[in-house]
């Protein structure tokens, strides 16, 4: 789930007439099959390394089709009512639930089950594409939140540049200290978060809750534990930083579409970050990545980015799935995936030879196997939409009536549970 996402409810899609372990009667075919895929624009260039890369390799084909992300969850659930979903269609992973609910992905169990490497796949992104015992997706791509750290104003405001936080509460004293050492005039600030986008508080602040052995929901998705002791102090922390100006004046307005985008230009000290920009920052900046901890410890991340399924209604099921399970392959993961800096489906290939040039990207990779990606059939209309009831609790938590909390978090339980 990328921040950018904040505002978009999940669409209701219609359910297809196909069983969810039926299908895809197989198109007879001579020569090459070119099947079709669908990718949102978050996930553009990931998905087009891939396509160009198996196309230059393969007899069959891959047609990509890139749609705007605003507009992908209406595509889909308009190409599903039709019954004209293409071969293959990607997801943001935190809605692949609803999905495979409906019958929209052809079951990929056998076919999972044989893979050598099935037991090293992205736990998380697994998790999400499996309902009832049976598989459904793969991983596409992944997209982590982390610490990073400006080495540079580290090193100006008098602290160790090699030495990111190792808990919240040291990374609270951290851009506290930045800021009140740098943050004269008002150009630089010890820290920055999107106060007023709800994607940006569960990518963000969330992690810090697993890392301290707590949780945001029931395993079924259906109770909100946000008002509970390990929320409680992530919130506070926070909500200090901002009274005391160290987030810079326009967090709590902070939507989401450019929450990314002051750290780059070596204003931010130390902030969470999507580890995708790692490989977008200037080249001569100095950047430290820290995993996300706990106030006392621990390390997490929610792992965020894309699952990749068959459509339940292809005709072109076995070459679809030819070109899937290469996305996962060492070929792919290593040759495209690693070689682009790019976060891998696949835990046992942390440390291969790209990543091993960066222990930055080792690191980011390290962390798929120890982060988490919540479930929630209704994630969306809870967590990610602006008039939901998560973003009033996050807000009154850090800004305003922290006394609120249990009272929205009971809102947030019956936004799940509608």
């Amino acid at each position: 789930m990328r921040p950018r996402l904040a505002g978009m409810a999940i669409v209701t899609l219609l359910a297809l007439t196909t069983a969810c372990g039926g299908g895809g009667a197989e198109q007879p075919a001579d020569g090459p099959v070119t099947i079709t895929m669908w990718t949102r624009a978050a996930t553009q260039a990931q998905s087009e390394r891939l396509v160009k890369a198996y196309n230059s390799g393969h007899r069959n084909q891959v047609k990509l089709t890139v749609i705007p992300t605003d507009n992908y969850q209406p595509r889909v659930a308009a190409a599903a009512g039709a019954k004209q979903l293409p071969d293959l269609f990607a997801s943001d992973v935190i809605f692949v639930p609803n999905y495979t609910s409906q019958g929209l992905f052809l079951d990929l169990t056998d076919r999972i089950a044989a893979l050598p490497y099935r037991d090293k796949l992205a736990p998380s992104h697994m998790k999400l594409g499996t309902m009832d015992g049976r598989q459904y997706t793969l991983p596409h791509t992944l997209d982590l939140s982390v610490w990073f750290w400006n080495k540079d104003l580290y090193a100006k405001a008098g602290l160790d540049p090699e030495q990111g936080p190792k808990t919240l509460k040291e990374f609270a004293e951290h851009a506290t200290t930045i800021d009140e050492k740098l943050g004269e005039g008002g150009k630089v600030h010890g820290t920055f978060f999107g106060g007023n986008c709800g994607g940006c508080y569960v990518f963000t602040f969330w992690p810090s809750v697993w890392a301290a052995g707590g949780q945001v929901m029931n395993p079924e998705g259906t109770t909100s534990l946000n008002d509970q002791a390990a929320m409680t102090e992530v919130f506070a922390i926070w909500r200090g930083l901002y009274d005391k100006g160290v987030t810079g004046p326009t967090a709590k307005e902070e939507q989401g579409p450019t929450w990314a985008g002051f750290f780059p230009q070596g204003e931010i000290g130390v902030m969470p970050m999507p580890s995708t920009t790692l490989g977008v920052m200037p080249a001569d900046m100095k950047i430290g990545v820290a995993p996300i901890s706990g106030p006392d410890g621990g390390e997490s991340t929610f792992v965020g980015g894309d699952s990749i399924g068959v459509s339940a209604t292809t005709r072109n099921a076995d070459a679809a799935w030819d070109f899937l399970s290469w996305t996962v392959s060492d070929e792919a993961q290593v040759e495209v995936m690693a070689k682009n800096k790019d976060v891998l489906a696949r835990t046992d290939l942390a440390g291969n030879k790209y990543s091993a040039e960066d222990p930055r990207v080792v690191l980011i990779n390290s962390l798929v196997a120890k982060g988490e990606t919540p479930y929630a059939l209704r994630f969306g209309q809870t967590f990610n939409d602006p008039q939901g009831p998560w973003l009033r609790l996050a807000r009154e938590a850090v800004f305003g009536d922290a006394a609120k909390v249990p009272q929205l978090n009971a809102e947030v339980t019956k936004s799940l549970t509608q």
